[in-house]
């Protein structure tokens, strides 16, 4: 089965299937495709086969607001990688490493030799993503993309983030050479493009969330058996290896290979049964939860970090809407930002307060869904012509039409009137509590 079927099978299981069943079918994915237990580190699907919903009689798209996290990237540091190398290097110098553990150490340093100068860089991989789905784009609404219009492109700072909009400008204007289009990547857009609020940062970890989050961590920790298989003297190895770090970085290890030339080093996935790398999958969905998602655990507010970026998309969707020109913004940043502005949406019911996180698989609430890498957001905006002011918008998430918390006749579409006035006031009311 191909990367984009069992992508929108998660999808129609995420939105279809009954809450009791959910459990049962993350792992029945993961078995199917072990590439989705990757949360954050989760390739994007080389092909997208949604079938796009027609718009009501006589609207036509003439507007696109996106934000897009980079494409395929690297490590972002060979930390994740030293623990478990070093702690097999010290098991080597004392002559516990069985055959297997002697491969795993040797694949290790093929990973790490492949890797060094490139850590957190965009990938060729990467690259090509942010390539098709522009051309996407193109092909879905080609009156936003037609003649002379204009686009234009933000970027944060980080460079993975500027070569990915470079990819995606590349392949649109080879598509239409007379789009008018600017690019920029400046700190002066950062206090929206990738916002960080203290205060909400600060919250994320409370002594409850980290409780919580500890107790389900350390029920799926450890893995004796991959002891077993790596050393020959497991007790003994236990002296210089913590068993449960070693877990979790060569899981870790292994699955961000698909983002890279090494995917053949996927093999060290072979490592762990399915059962194993469900628990793993569990560990990183729940960390997310809590990190990003509206968490009761630490007051339910964290995605209120991305509000500036949710008003800046409303705000610039209010003043192209006056404009009888067409066109799109682009945006390109992170997964720390596009998880949390989903969340704070309320999109495909990602807004849900859970407080018990052994029931975050079970509600559906699956990160990877949301952040694949290349991951991005799209709201698209229909009108018959520019005299008309009843205003149409349509989202997608990863380019599949996702539902939002609001009112609508003509699902997935919305109009931009309830659209805005429903986030502006959320954002508004929250921010009234700052004061």
């Amino acid at each position: 089965m191909r990367r984009s079927q069992i992508f929108l099978l998660t999808l129609c299981v995420l939105l279809a299937a009954a809450t009791e069943a959910r459990a049962q079918a993350a792992f029945d994915v993961i078995s199917s495709n072990r590439n989705v237990s990757a949360s954050n580190y989760c390739i994007y699907p080389d092909t997208i086969d949604a079938v796009m919903t027609p718009p009501p009689a006589g609207k036509k798209p003439f507007y696109l607001s996106h934000y897009g996290r980079h494409g395929s990237r690297y490590l972002n540091s060979r930390k994740g990688y030293d623990i478990p190398y070093n702690m097999l290097c010290r098991a080597d110098s004392m002559r516990l490493l069985t055959p297997t553990g002697k491969k795993v150490l040797l694949a290790l340093r093929d990973i790490i030799a492949d890797s060094e100068g490139r850590w957190g860089d965009l990938t060729g991989i990467g690259k090509q993503q942010h390539r098709d789905i522009a051309r996407r784009m193109v092909q879905r609404f080609p009156e936003v993309f037609d003649g002379k219009a204009y686009v234009d492109a933000r970027s944060t700072v980080v460079p993975r983030c500027i070569l990915s909009m470079g990819a995606a400008i590349q392949q649109l204007t080879a598509l239409n050479p007379d789009l008018s289009v600017t690019m920029d990547a400046s700190k002066h857009d950062m206090w929206y493009m990738n916002f960080q609020d203290t205060v909400l940062f600060r919250q994320k970890m409370t002594p409850e969330s980290k409780a919580a989050y500890d107790v389900f961590f350390d029920k799926r920790k450890h893995n004796p058996r991959l002891m077993e298989v790596l050393f020959t003297q497991p007790d003994s190895a236990r002296k210089v290896v913590a068993d449960e770090w070693l877990n979790y970085y060569l899981i870790k290890t292994a699955l961000i290979q698909q983002n890279t030339h090494m995917h053949t080093y996927m093999e060290l996935l072979d490592l762990f049964t399915l059962e194993e790398i469900h628990l793993f999958w569990q560990i990183e969905n729940a960390w997310w939860y809590v990190m990003h998602g509206a968490s009761p655990l630490n007051g339910g507010k964290r995605p209120y970090n991305q509000r500036h970026l949710l008003r800046k998309i409303i705000q610039e969707a209010d003043s192209c809407i006056r404009m009888p020109a067409h066109g799109a913004s682009l945006r390109f940043g992170h997964e720390t930002i596009i998880l949390p502005l989903v969340c704070l949406m309320g999109i495909n019911g990602f807004d849900q307060q859970i407080a018990d996180l052994e029931h975050v698989e079970d509600s559906g609430w699956w990160a990877y869904l949301v952040f694949p890498m290349a991951s991005n957001l799209q709201i698209v905006f229909y009108r018959q012509n520019p005299g008309d002011r009843d205003v149409l918008v349509k989202v997608l998430l990863n380019e599949q039409e996702a539902r939002l918390p609001l009112p609508a006749d003509q699902a997935p579409y919305y109009r931009w009137q309830d659209f805005r006035q429903y986030y502006l006031k959320k954002i508004d009311d929250y921010e009234a509590t700052l004061r």
